[in-house]
């Protein structure tokens, strides 16, 4: 091994902890390869029993074993990572997923997908979440991701609305920590006219826009990527979008974390069709989400807690939308601890069954390691 010029000179020791590392990089290439001729083997096996090739309920079980055996120092946070990709990287020799997001590339949606699947997954980059909604319905892709909802605007009243009237069901989510950073071809923030992004994001950096840029436009566009693809194409103008979108668009980032919540957070829906996918098993740590309507009468509402109560089963969301009857009718979107295979939380599904004039469960699916 010989040093670069101007390069400090690797003293011995440096040098045989190196050569330790090489090793057992080696031997780790050797060992991954070997866990991939076995899921190549998986992948065989499962297409002739005709079974799902992507399984989150499994991605769980084994993150949280591998988070279990983990005796450091590596965080259990970045071994949850590290075994996300090695099991992308897997899945993708059996079948690769075809996923659809938010585009262009550099949206908080696809990171979003990426988190979940993995850097294997094939993206298909679609121009609006109605568009997501109808390549997973169509077969162009496998499997969706969609925004439902963010700490600081509240749910995403499109994805809400999909969700009601598709046949997708939810087995995901992801919860990403949401940071905009201000995005633009010249590394400053003087002359800009125009700031471009989702309507969400340029709300929730409305403070410091307001005292730092005050006479800009603040322009509505698809997506915060696609406000950054616009920005690389005109220097009086800037976007609010991710790390990744600048890396994509070629940009400046001329201010970083610029919303105006620091834990400002945004959760993403995992959909598919039931026959692509059926409902995740129980791992243990499952959430429930789905939308009823009850007649519109007092205390209807009231009654909707009482079998929750009743069964112990706990409420983690409970969002309502207008049924556009004309008759002052909502449904009624909400998400709970556990799965639909246990018997209490059957129980409690059972009993808001026989009160709603409406029901449908739009999922279940493990929590996120």
């Amino acid at each position: 091994m010989t040093n670069k010029p101007n390069e400090p000179v690797a003293t011995p020791e440096l040098l045989a902890l190196r050569d330790r590392i090489d090793a057992l990089d080696r031997h780790l290439l050797d060992t991954l390869n070997q866990r991939a001729r076995v899921a190549q083997e998986v992948g065989e096996l499962k297409k002739k029993e005709g079974t799902t090739f992507f399984r989150p309920d499994r991605v769980a079980q084994v993150i949280e074993k591998m988070q279990r055996a983990n005796q450091g120092p590596l965080k259990n946070g970045h071994v949850a990572a590290v075994w996300r990709e090695i099991m992308s990287a897997c899945l993708a020799l059996e079948s690769p997923q075809r996923v659809a997001v938010l585009g262009p590339a550099g949206t908080f949606c696809e990171q979003a997908a990426v988190e979940y699947f993995g850097g294997a997954a094939d993206i298909v980059y679609c121009n609006s979440f109605d568009e997501v909604f109808h390549a997973t319905m169509s077969g162009n892709a496998q499997f969706g991701v969609v925004g439902l909802e963010n700490s600081n605007e509240g749910v995403v009243t499109r994805s809400l609305d999909l969700l009601l009237q598709s046949p997708v069901h939810m087995v995901g989510e992801v919860i990403l920590q949401v940071r905009h950073n201000l995005l633009r071809l010249n590394n400053s923030i003087d002359g800009i006219e125009a700031v471009l992004a989702h309507p969400q994001a340029l709300a929730q950096c409305h403070a410091w826009l307001a005292k730092h840029l005050p006479h800009a436009e603040r322009r509505p566009v698809a997506s915060n990527a696609e406000g950054a693809r616009l920005a690389a194409t005109n220097p009086a103008w800037a976007g609010l979008a991710s790390e990744r979108a600048a890396t994509q668009f070629g940009l400046h980032i001329v201010a970083p974390a610029i919303q105006d919540d620091a834990y400002n957070r945004t959760r993403f829906g995992i959909i598919t069709l039931p026959e692509t996918m059926a409902m995740p098993e129980p791992t243990g740590r499952d959430a429930t989400s789905l939308v009823i309507a009850v007649p519109n009468r007092p205390g209807a509402v009231h009654e909707l807690l009482t079998p929750l109560k009743k069964h112990n089963v706990s409420m983690t969301r409970f969002e309502s939308r207008p049924a556009r009857t004309g008759q002052w009718e909502y449904y009624f979107y909400i998400d709970l601890d556990g799965h639909p295979t246990q018997a209490h939380v059957a129980a409690a599904l059972a009993e808001l069954r026989s009160l709603s004039a409406f029901f449908k469960l739009l999922g279940a699916y493990p929590l996120k390691a």
